[in-house]
């Protein structure tokens, strides 16, 4: 389970009505509960400690060649439908879906977003030209979070 995994459930915990949630994977036992919730209070999980995970320099993070346009009234944010990890690419050796500048019609694969280990093809909800592109690839995406501005 890698960190974007990790906040990943945390967001939906925080989004849901859960009081408790306990997942078990071979190496890995997570439990989380809301302070109040029926447990005791050594149970509660208040803080989660992420170890070994190297620290991002600016070396490591690509910067982008593609320049966004001004905004306009007429640009669509496009949002996240899902919580995950935002990908650009089918692969990483694969060219990105769609750059700065391309015109999509609706229906169109626009990202991918992995979602527990589901990669999951995030089509366009509207037809125009791509106009910006809000995240890097391999970032964690939220529920809802803006990704792309469409132009109609």
């Amino acid at each position: 389970m890698d960190l974007s995994e990790l906040k990943g459930i945390i967001s939906l915990v925080q989004k849901s009505d859960l009081t408790e949630l306990e997942i078990e994977l071979k190496d890995i036992k997570l439990r989380m509960a809301r302070p109040g919730a029926n447990t005791s209070s050594h149970d509660t999980v208040r803080e989660i400690v992420v170890q070994n995970q190297p620290a991002a320099s600016a070396t490591q993070i690509p910067a982008s060649k593609e320049v966004a346009q001004p905004a306009k009234e007429d640009d669509q944010i496009f949002k996240s439908p899902m919580v995950g990890t935002f990908y650009r690419k089918p692969s990483p050796d694969d060219p990105a879906f769609v750059k700065v500048g391309d015109t999509v019609n609706k229906g169109d694969t626009l990202c991918i977003i992995e979602a527990m280990k589901v990669m999951n093809e995030i089509q366009s909800e509207h037809s125009g030209e791509i106009v910006d592109i809000l995240l890097e690839d391999g970032e964690s995406v939220e529920f809802g979070q803006a990704i792309f501005k469409i132009r109609a």
